[in-house]
């Protein structure tokens, strides 16, 4: 029997705030919460955020230190970014001579620059020069973005060492999402041969701050020595690397998909056949993205993709301060998506060894469709790939809910960004498609207007709030905007602005969009916890699912103990650098298998089938 995979566990980190026990869907749908789960939702951020504050929290402190809200200057200060210009020499006199306040003069002044000071103004005259830059500091067009939490500092939950940032969120992510399982990762281990786990998670861009790649690039330029850390941890596949060596200690497969927004979907891909095929019985997936660095920023509005200030003005007849928190606005009237940061982690299990561990189960992930645009002109544009993978997950899903309500009881999670083209183009697909499957009146939900667009995470944002709504029954409006643009298709789409409560137990099935630059396409189908429950008990039987019911209570009770820990305090992220590492020397080889000390032996067997 093919192995179904399952979610036995999720966690991470976003601008909505902690993902387990789907806190930060708790965040999105906050007004429409009942008062004890709202307080859940409060304290769970309070907790986060209390580090950054010299005073206790009240609740408008909290829900405005969260979601999309104006850059803050942890990042960079968007009052005052450093552009550098060139100035060239007057060509005439073989001098240059030019101004600048004397606050931006620099502290090493060059042995060949002759400065007169009149009041706060500098007069520097440049000889036998022919180009020079000078610093200048000016307001940047775009300052929203979704942001962690006020005052959350993921480095400081264990010995970041001068980690990027992308790589702090990551290990903060995968730590959630492990404690989120009830399962101690050592008792998994046990039972696996090594080779049976997988890890694949990555980051679209890379690590681009100063502690990556972008300082690497930078340091010489501004007089610094690059470090020796700069170059390996930039790379997009450290986001799995520091799982593999720092987290789990995996020694089986690995790898990091990388394919723009849709790269955690095609990091999903991979897990879900890994486990179809048997290749493997868990599998950890994720993607972390840190991109609110200027330069980062920069290159996307270079692109018109950024809503700037002035264009949301625009939209709102307005000449004053910008509402920041409406700033991304999916299919409605918009002028450009909103940057976000975010880590997001799945733990996958085969429907087998979930029975066996009694794992809680969010969710079910039949399949992943990933198809390329064919010939285009422009690379980042959309293309024709994503109707063939919304098509193809909607089939995955009509058969899988063929005695369960059918297509009636699904909902979708689009990409959604923000965007004129966006709004267009995947409005089309997703309606389109919809009306060749029959779907009255589908339900669309867009989380991006909560928290951004994080970019190669961006489908797993999708999953963990997918995952709240089967289990609250809340579909998230979209909330930011007041209408939606008349060029929007929606003949079989229902779009809001307000959250709906269709109950709890309303939903079975939910498709995951993502559509990336350069055309990469992927659609995720997804089954809820009550429709796998059905199939587990259909497949094992009566006693089976009896016996994983009470093995199920002692993993409930662990992720309770954790859920509460985590209200109270902000646990040591998993972080195993220094532990003793293992050198070929203390391993046990025979042709038949490879003995690692710690590990169940990984056997060599393989099928040779040509």
């Amino acid at each position: 029997m093919k192995a179904l995979p399952l979610i036995i566990g999720f966690g991470g980190v976003n601008a909505a705030g902690r993902a387990s026990f789907h806190h930060g869907y708790q965040r999105m749908v906050f007004d429409s919460l009942s008062q004890s789960t709202q307080q859940e939702c409060l304290q769970s951020l309070t907790t986060l955020m209390a580090n950054g504050s010299d005073h206790p929290l009240n609740q408008d402190e909290i829900l405005a230190g969260t979601l999309i809200r104006k850059i803050e200057k942890n990042h960079f200060d968007v009052e005052r970014v450093s552009l550098q210009k060139p100035v060239k020499m007057n060509s005439q006199d073989n001098q240059l001579t030019f101004k600048l306040r004397k606050k931006d003069l620099p502290n090493d002044v060059p042995s060949h620059w002759r400065i007169s000071i009149n009041g706060d103004e500098a007069t520097v005259t440049c000889e036998d020069a022919t180009r020079i830059l000078l610093e200048d500091s000016r307001p940047y067009p775009v300052r929203a973005a979704g942001q962690i939490p006020t005052g959350f500092h993921p480095g400081d939950s264990y010995t970041s060492r001068n980690h990027p940032r992308g790589l702090q969120l990551a290990t903060f992510a995968v730590s959630d999402a492990l404690r989120s399982t009830g399962i101690d990762w050592q008792t998994i281990q046990d039972k696996l041969d090594p080779q049976q786990v997988s890890v694949y998670a990555s980051s679209a861009m890379g690590q681009l701050d100063e502690f990556g790649t972008g300082g690497m690039l930078r340091s010489n330029l501004q007089g610094k020595r690059v470090s020796s850390k700069q170059c390996p941890m930039g790379f997009a596949d450290m986001t799995a690397d520091f799982v593999n060596a720092y987290v789990l200690g995996n020694v089986g497969q690995t790898g990091a998909m990388a394919g723009a927004c849709a790269t955690f979907l095609y990091n999903l891909r991979m897990a879900v056949q890994d486990i179809q095929s048997g290749r493997a019985k868990v599998a950890v997936v994720g993607a972390s993205e840190a991109p609110i660095i200027p330069e980062v920023m920069e290159g996307y509005r270079a692109m018109s993709a950024l809503a700037e200030d002035e264009g949301l003005r625009k939209l709102d007849g307005i000449e004053g301060d910008v509402d920041y928190r409406r700033a991304c606005r999916p299919f409605a009237d918009n002028c450009g998506f909103t940057i976000g940061e975010s880590s997001q982690f799945l733990i996958l299990c085969s429907d087998d060894l979930a029975m066996e561990l009694g794992a809680s189960i969010y969710a079910a992930v039949p399949d992943v469709f990933i198809h390329a645009d064919g010939i285009k002109r422009s690379i980042s544009a959309p293309g024709i790939g994503n109707y063939l993978t919304v098509g193809r997950a909607l089939d995955c899903l009509q058969q899988a809910l063929a005695d369960s309500g059918g297509l009636q009881h699904s909902f979708v999670m689009a990409h959604g960004t923000g965007t004129p083209q966006n709004r267009v183009t995947e409005s089309h697909i997703l309606d389109s498609l919809a009306g060749a499957f029959n779907i009255q009146q589908w339900p669309l939900a867009a989380v991006k207007c909560f928290l951004g667009h994080s970019i190669g995470v961006a489908g797993g944002d999708q999953i963990a709030a997918a995952l709240g709504v089967f289990q609250q029954g809340i579909v998230p409006g979209i909330r930011t905007v007041t209408g939606f643009a008349e060029d929007v298709h929606q003949t079989h789409l229902s779009l809001s602005n307000q959250h709906r409560d269709f109950g709890s137990a309303h939903f079975t099935g939910a498709l995951i969009n993502a559509k990336g630059f350069g055309g990469n396409n992927a659609s995720a189908a997804l089954l809820s916890p009550s429709w796998v429950g059905r199939f587990l008990k259909k497949r094992y039987g009566d006693q089976r699912w009896h016996d994983y019911q009470n093995k199920h209570e002692s993993v409930q009770s662990s992720q309770h103990q954790y859920h509460d820990a985590a209200l109270t305090s902000i646990p040591a992220s998993i972080y195993r650098f220094g532990e003793p590492e293992i050198k070929g020397e203390q391993l046990s080889i025979s042709s038949s298998a490879i003995n690692i000390p710690g590990y169940r032996p990984l056997h060599l067997k393989t099928d040779f089938e040509y």
